[in-house]
């Protein structure tokens, strides 16, 4: 592949991304994987972080109306997730990447999981519908859940956003948008601190990051702007699709190498 394909096919992955995180989240999967086509594991991570991240801190941005109403989950759980989210980040940098490596088509098995299971979750969790106040040892637990969701989303991270959501919703929030508000901000949060833990760290590859970072802000940008005309299920079905398809992918390589 010549170096204008290579950027096509990333750009055009950051693109789709863009408009997938925008309508249904999972843009991950996409960038991830073809960033595989041309550098190792840890460096395909590192540099899908850096490219969605511009995306990430202008969804928490939209969303400060509502982040206003819901500031005090916001205090209580930023620490968490950017302590876990740190934690994670090194956990793939400082560990051999032959580990990461192992752990790739299980990594995105659960996330394609997390996607398929979503609004089961969303069902077990009472998303949208009243709760008691949380009481002390609610609130701890939700803290203890947010710092390994953050583990998690440092270490790679595709799913974070419905596992948070789930959360807030046993926890009593009741209304959707100040739910996202506070998921979006605790996601750019836990991105923010795996940038700069890649870049010090010296695990991204900037020449491909910062153009497909501006391909994806142009496609959050046409996601945002085309959500109402599509359906969003049909996406999310998209998503799972790509998700188990590159997992058994990768599950194949493992096998056959």
């Amino acid at each position: 592949m010549s170096g204008i394909e290579t950027y096509v096919l990333l750009c055009a992955s950051a693109l789709a991304a863009g408009v997938i995180n925008s309508l249904a989240g999972g843009g991950t999967l996409l960038t991830f994987s073809a960033l595989l086509t041309v550098v190792n594991p840890v460096v395909a991570n590192a540099t899908s972080t850096v490219a969605l991240v511009p995306g990430s801190i202008a969804g928490a941005w939209g969303y400060r109306r509502e982040m206003r109403k819901s500031s005090s989950w916001v205090r209580l759980l930023v620490v968490p997730s950017m302590i876990g989210g740190g934690i994670g980040t090194l956990l793939v940098t400082r560990l051999e990447e032959s580990y990461f490596s192992a752990l790739v088509p299980w990594l995105i098995l659960v996330a394609a999981v997390l996607f398929l299971a979503q609004p089961a979750i969303s069902h077990l969790a009472g998303t949208g519908k009243p709760h008691a106040p949380p009481t002390r040892p609610k609130l701890v637990a939700l803290i203890v859940f947010q710092f390994f969701v953050a583990v998690y989303g440092g270490y790679f991270g595709a799913g974070i956003g419905i596992l948070m959501l789930s959360s807030l919703g046993l926890m009593g929030l009741t209304d959707i948008h100040q739910m996202n508000a506070v998921k979006t901000f605790l996601a750019a949060s836990i991105n923010c601190v795996s940038v700069g833990v890649f870049a010090l760290e010296n695990r991204v590859a900037w020449h491909y990051a910062l153009s497909m970072a501006v391909a994806a802000i142009v496609g959050g940008y046409l996601g945002a702007h085309t959500a109402r005309r599509m359906n969003r299920e049909v996406v999310r079905w998209v998503v799972i699709a790509i998700g188990f398809g590159l997992a058994g992918y990768y599950f194949y390589k493992q096998v056959v190498s």
